[in-house]
């Protein structure tokens, strides 16, 4: 298996961190590092993050950048620079993660692809207990909750090509996926500069390197039935810049763009 990194990003929430971060322990195979990538967020956060260095098996980087609004591409690119793994294992901070979710993305890691997997949506009641229980017991608390079937774990079934290659891999769906749960080859993020930091706000960052990683020549594959994350429910973030950031992206599709200009040179 490659080197690896989690790449955790959060902001201001760290009620679902710690949760997140419990389950991230709980892995059948750890990662060999965990990068917390965090946008600004006040010193709660920080004293979450200190006591699991304490407490952690495994090396642990704070990485964090003053508040200045919604800058997930930039705190993104900072911490892949800081990560030392081979192969960076990308999630949001507002999910729990499966036993097996590491393992299931080390074992589905194939040269020359990224991977994008899907979520679970919990529900406000299953949120709700889980917080007060203060566990990540999924199946004992969960009431009411979405896209239940992105939950069944098959890892036979994870693996095979005709699966991983061809699921929402054409026409509108060509360019899905869910940033909270990704994963690629560090080297293929340097080749296209990493995330685009001319997207500001919510949206559609992931769509765009997405977009720039397959116009170089890296493929899409999705990680089915596996690499299977549950996400703890939260009002929407603010979506004002979202138009902007759908030109941005349509143009890295219409000229072919593979290079950000604003990236993770900046932080190298």
């Amino acid at each position: 298996m490659p080197t690896n990194s989690i790449l955790i990003s959060t902001y201001n929430w760290p009620q679902a961190l710690d949760l997140c971060l419990k389950s991230v322990l709980r892995q059948s195979v750890l990662p060999d590092e965990i990068v917390i990538a965090d946008d600004g967020s006040r010193g709660e956060t920080g004293d979450l993050v200190d006591r699991f260095m304490a407490e952690s098996p495994v090396p642990v980087k704070h990485v964090w950048q003053p508040d200045e609004g919604f800058q997930l591409s930039r705190i993104r690119n900072k911490g892949i620079a800081a990560a030392s793994g081979e192969y960076v294992i990308q999630i949001d901070g507002d999910l729990i993660l499966h036993r097996h979710f590491v393992k299931d993305h080390l074992n589905f890691a194939h040269k020359g692809h990224f991977t994008t997997g899907s979520r679970v949506l919990l529900s406000p009641q299953t949120t709700e207990a889980l917080f007060k229980a203060n566990c990540i017991d999924i199946k004992k608390h969960s009431v009411d909750d979405r896209n239940f079937l992105n939950g069944i774990h098959l890892p036979f079934a994870s693996v095979h090509k005709l699966i991983s290659r061809r699921y929402k891999n054409k026409g509108k769906h060509k360019y899905y996926v869910k940033g909270c749960n990704m994963a690629f080859w560090k080297q293929d993020l340097l080749k296209v500069n990493g995330y685009n930091e001319a997207f500001l706000g919510w949206g559609r960052e992931d769509s765009e390197i997405a977009i720039r990683l397959i116009n170089a020549g890296i493929r899409k594959q999705f990680l089915k039935f596996g690499g299977i994350s549950y996400h703890l429910y939260h009002k929407e973030a603010s979506r004002e810049l979202e138009e902007r950031n759908i030109r941005m992206m349509q143009d890295a599709v219409d000229q072919k763009i593979i290079w950000a200009e604003k990236g993770i040179t900046e932080h190298i």
